[in-house]
């Protein structure tokens, strides 16, 4: 009876680290996610003009970031 309680107990507490893991791993995922989706770069007519710096992290804030020209 003891062991039973015992692998009962591991068990469930295997699980609950493997869930709460997931669920940290998908929250961190969804973050990253946001970020990269406020990447102006796609919509930019400079595109091509440095792509280094295009569709990275670092074009988030970028000056150069113009959807028409005048």
């Amino acid at each position: 009876m003891f062991w039973l309680i015992v692998y009962n107990l591991t068990f469930w507490s295997v699980v609950g680290l493997i869930l709460i893991n997931y669920l940290q791993m998908l929250r961190s995922g969804w973050q990253f996610l946001r970020q990269l989706h406020r990447i102006p770069c796609s919509r930019c007519v400079y595109f091509t003009v440095n792509p280094g710096r295009a569709l990275s992290i670092e074009a988030i804030k970028c000056p150069d970031f113009t959807t028409s020209l005048h």
